[in-house]
């Protein structure tokens, strides 16, 4: 299985430092140049252009809000892939998004595409700071998605990258605990929740 980061800000940034800590070998891009920063981060990201990383099996959304619909442009094909939406639709009116959950509105920019929500609820400098925490318990990572197998799939991945996932299963019922809408924040977006092994 192939994994790509698109967007190396703060959140991305995070989350790439928690593949190379593992050793497991990502690739990365970005609106603009990734090389440098990818090197100091770790041996395992692989920078490359966006439209390259599109054709990773696993592509994890780290990029604004707004410009989703972009990087859904840059693949011809979306069919079978997993795209992890970690994006935040703060501020951005339900209207717009026709009503719809935040990862919902993502979903229609990747047809095909299997979409899980996971690693946007956590702020940036905590997720920074690692999977786990000084007092040896795991940090966890919401995952939700309408696909139940691309959701164990993510979860399983979280869980590899040190992580304590928990599944709150569909992007409309559980998952909306982790989505904002209007400028209102989910009830569990910026919780640090750890578990003890």
């Amino acid at each position: 299985m192939s994994y790509a980061i698109i967007g190396l800000g703060k959140i991305g940034t995070a989350i790439a430092h928690a593949f190379a800590q593992q050793g497991i070998e990502v690739i990365v891009a970005g609106r603009r140049p990734v090389d440098a920063l990818a090197a100091q981060i770790g041996a395992s990201l692989v920078p490359k252009p966006i439209e390259d990383a599109v054709k990773a099996d696993v592509v994890i959304l780290a990029v604004p809000f707004a410009v989703h619909s972009d990087i859904g442009r840059m693949a011809d094909n979306w069919q079978g892939k997993i795209v992890i939406d970690a994006t935040n639709a703060f501020g951005v009116p339900p209207e717009e998004l026709d009503g719809l959950p935040s990862t919902a509105a993502v979903a229609k920019a990747f047809p095909g595409a299997k979409v899980v929500k996971a690693f946007n609820h956590v702020a940036a400098a905590t997720l920074a700071q690692g999977p786990t925490t000084p007092a040896g318990s795991r940090r966890v990572v919401f995952v939700s998605s309408d696909d139940d197998a691309a959701s164990a799939s993510v979860a399983a991945l979280a869980e590899r990258l040190g992580f304590a996932p928990i599944e709150l299963g569909k992007i409309g019922e559980g998952g909306l605990l982790v989505q904002a809408r209007g400028r209102t924040w989910g009830r569990l977006i910026f919780q640090d929740l750890v578990k003890f092994d």
